[in-house]
């Protein structure tokens, strides 16, 4: 598809609430966009009960509180997975969830996904990765804090478990809540899709929306970005979010550089085919001219419209003799 896929990625922006899980999801269908993207995990199988939160997420919430608390507080069962399916089939939106354990890999496929999002932290994690291959599925690859080399390694364990490279997208990505401007290295996603022959996107932590529209122009067939109601909520990743006139603003404009990309085939565009008899000109009379007089540089002009002789025939008409009189402006 020639379409940029968008996600919106609601993550656990919900709080754990799954009201305002709907809500959410009643944005990204507003905005427009083409999924509406979850967290799904088990906070006991995800992180030990004394591992400490990263830096940005240290910013936003109490600091003393341990990642386990926060993650804990932040979980949805499956019968709030069902419910939310539901109601994103009933907005016509395509439901995701990224799974970060092997139980909720299980959970996601009981449910019957098609696609399954690899988050950045789990590049390096070989069982993982070896489970999601084996499914056969769509994969959607994050590779924040990763290097090309395991990159490979992981496309390589995917490919080796059962996933055809075709049915595989590498996301460029930074995992660091916002990314500041000169961490982006956005060229390293063309990078990622020259060494691989594989189609690309990026997943922007960035605040706005200008690095996303620049990734639309430099290739990418994903677009995954976090959004929110309300940046001041309190969670981890709010703040690093957008709101909802920002994210439909971003998937606006993607669709805008979609058209605007065209087929690459330089060429009169219909619109302007109108144009070329106006603004392109003509050989003309400079004067009046009489029947057989030679026509020279002297007594002839290049002006509009351009309806008649290409001026870039202009050396086969000179020292020709005129055919008929003309008048000055007289098309030859």
């Amino acid at each position: 598809m020639n379409k940029v896929f968008v996600i919106a990625e609601a993550g656990v922006n919900h709080n754990g609430s799954i009201e305002l899980a709907k809500k959410l999801v009643d944005v990204a269908v507003e905005s427009g966009a083409d999924a509406v993207k979850f967290q799904t995990f088990k906070a006991e199988n995800l992180v030990s009960k004394k591992a400490q939160k990263a830096d940005y997420q240290k910013e936003t919430i109490d600091v003393e509180e341990s990642q386990f608390d926060m993650l804990k507080k932040l979980e949805f069962d499956i019968d709030t997975h069902k419910e939310l399916i539901t109601y994103c089939t009933d907005k016509d939106i395509l439901f995701l969830s990224t799974p970060f354990d092997h139980d909720s890999i299980d959970i996601l496929v009981d449910l019957d996904l098609k696609i399954f999002k690899i988050p950045s932290g789990e590049i390096t994690n070989l069982p993982f990765l070896r489970h999601i291959g084996s499914l056969k599925k769509q994969v959607i690859l994050s590779t924040g804090m990763a290097d090309l080399g395991e990159i490979e390694d992981a496309l390589d364990v995917l490919i080796a478990a059962g996933t055809v490279k075709a049915n595989i997208t590498i996301l460029h990505a930074n995992t660091e809540y916002p990314t500041p401007m000169e961490d982006v290295n956005l060229k390293a996603m063309q990078t990622i899709a020259h060494a691989f022959n594989i189609d690309v996107g990026y997943s922007d932590h960035t605040l706005g929306i200008e690095v996303d529209i620049a990734a639309v122009t430099m290739g990418a067939k994903v677009i995954e970005k976090h959004f929110t109601l309300d940046k001041t909520m309190e969670g981890p990743d709010h703040k690093a979010s957008l709101e909802s006139d920002e994210l439909k603003a971003m998937v606006q404009a993607i669709r805008n550089i979609e058209k605007a990309l065209g087929s690459g085939i330089k060429k009169p565009s219909k619109g302007e085919c109108k144009n070329i008899p106006i603004v392109r000109k003509s050989i003309v009379a400079a004067g009046d001219i009489s029947a057989g007089e030679m026509l020279t540089v002297d007594n002839l002009a290049i002006k509009r419209p351009g309806n008649g002789i290409n001026p870039m025939r202009w050396d086969e008409v000179l020292g020709q003799n005129a055919q008929k009189d003309y008048k000055a402006d007289e098309l030859i």
